[in-house]
């Protein structure tokens, strides 16, 4: 800023600095009264996990922690399982697309014009 302060040509880009010095401003306080909300939640938290009785500390620990992550497990499980399935289906549905009958006609049809070709290249074959 003090280098273009006097400069008429800059006065764009000095416009723009200075916006930008407030805005880092305004940042950095949002960022202090984060902090200290962050430090005043955490010792209510403190403070009312003293207050827990057994049973509300086992809905916390087992129902909130424990099976919410087991069901996320075993729901991302069973997803992977599932499409590893259906991408089998998919494989096995291509690969019987063409009825047995059609496939080893079209292989004779191929083999005939593989041995005419030989034959025609003067290999012949008893």
């Amino acid at each position: 800023m003090k280098e273009i302060k006097g400069d008429t040509e800059a006065r764009v880009e000095a416009a723009v600095l200075d916006a930008w010095l407030t805005l880092n401003g305004e940042e950095a306080e949002l960022k202090r009264q984060l902090r200290e909300a962050e430090v005043g939640l955490d010792a209510k938290a403190y403070a009312r996990y003293r207050k827990l009785t057994e049973a509300e500390v086992k809905v916390l620990a087992v129902d909130d922690k424990w099976l919410a992550a087991l069901d996320a497990v075993i729901h991302g499980e069973m997803d992977r399982v599932s499409q590893q399935i259906t991408q089998r289906v998919k494989e096995l549905t291509e690969r019987y697309e063409t009825p047995l009958p059609q496939a080893v006609s079209k292989a004779a049809a191929l083999q005939k014009a593989v041995c005419r070709h030989l034959e025609r290249m003067g290999f012949s074959w008893t």
